[in-house]
């Protein structure tokens, strides 16, 4: 199942058909056994023509948030321990990132709040104090109040390489800034717990030039999904849930950066496409 929020109303997509769902965003999605309660709603909500649901789709869509808050997950994945620790070669910080990958404890760091948060065909921002910015697209995971795993969205986690790599105590100024964390298009949630051979897959383009394009599996990834959300709760509460976005293995090579007009657009196997434009902030 796929659910859209748009400024008309929330759309549920099953089956090939699209209800209309009469329900706050934060009470909906943060119910017990979500799947469940969305598949009753497909038997007394009203089916909405599919002109009129693709029109509100592709002409009101909003991120697929409420209230909930914004986390991350880092150096979950191999190739992005190898990406930090080049990065921060010249500050004697490369270490850090080797430990915290081997380590029990994950990297876990606070993204956004919901209202900096951008969706499908939004506008993104690189920093204009740094001089390496780069996309990483993650699987996102929707964690209800309890602590459940129910749902999946794709996450856009925003990045400047250049003021990490400076030192890693500049963590929250590389990753914090308006417009930082896109998520959407949708939310999905399944029956059963994603494929691990699921496939993440980004290309950036740059005047109709293909300037990246590459993939990975969520398998690769070093830690468990229910491990990263454990972690995450031990200490924390989340009164309507919250979104974690799980890491990055996708990593655009050292010599690109991310300029004003690129376009970023992440896929994930059945949920969707994520697309954003890069600017800057005025």
């Amino acid at each position: 199942m796929h659910l859209y929020k748009t400024t008309r109303g929330i759309i549920l997509q099953h089956q090939n058909k699209s209800f209309q769902i009469n329900d706050e965003w934060d009470t909906l999605v943060n119910r017990k056994n979500l799947y469940e309660h969305l598949f009753k709603l497909t038997n007394n909500s009203k089916v909405l023509p599919t002109i009129e649901s693709d029109e509100l789709i592709k002409e009101h869509l909003l991120p697929p948030i409420g209230t909930q808050e914004v986390w991350a997950a880092g150096v979950t994945y191999l190739k992005s321990r190898d990406a930090r620790i080049e990065e921060s070669a010249d500050t004697g910080a490369a270490d850090c990132y080797s430990r915290v990958y081997e380590a029990e404890r994950p990297e876990l760091f606070f993204k956004s709040l919901s209202h900096r948060v951008v969706g499908h065909n939004g506008h993104v921002y690189i920093r204009k104090d740094s001089s390496w910015n780069v996309p990483e697209p993650e699987l996102t995971l929707y964690i209800n109040s309890s602590g459940n795993m129910q749902g999946y969205s794709i996450g856009n986690d925003m990045s400047s390489r250049s003021i990490e790599g400076e030192n890693p105590l500049y963590l929250p100024q590389a990753k914090i800034y308006n417009n930082s964390a896109s998520i959407g298009p949708c939310l999905y949630i399944p029956e059963k717990p994603l494929d691990p051979e699921t496939k993440i897959h980004i290309t950036i383009h740059r005047r109709r030039e293909k300037m990246f394009d590459d993939f990975t599996a969520i398998n690769r990834m070093k830690r468990s999904l229910t491990e990263l959300a454990e972690f995450l709760f031990r200490e924390l509460d989340f009164e309507h849930g919250c979104y974690l976005m799980t890491g990055t293995c996708v990593v655009p090579p050292n010599n690109f950066t991310l300029q004003k007009g690129d376009i970023v657009n992440i896929t994930i196997d059945l949920i969707g496409t994520l697309t954003n434009i890069v600017t800057v902030k005025d």
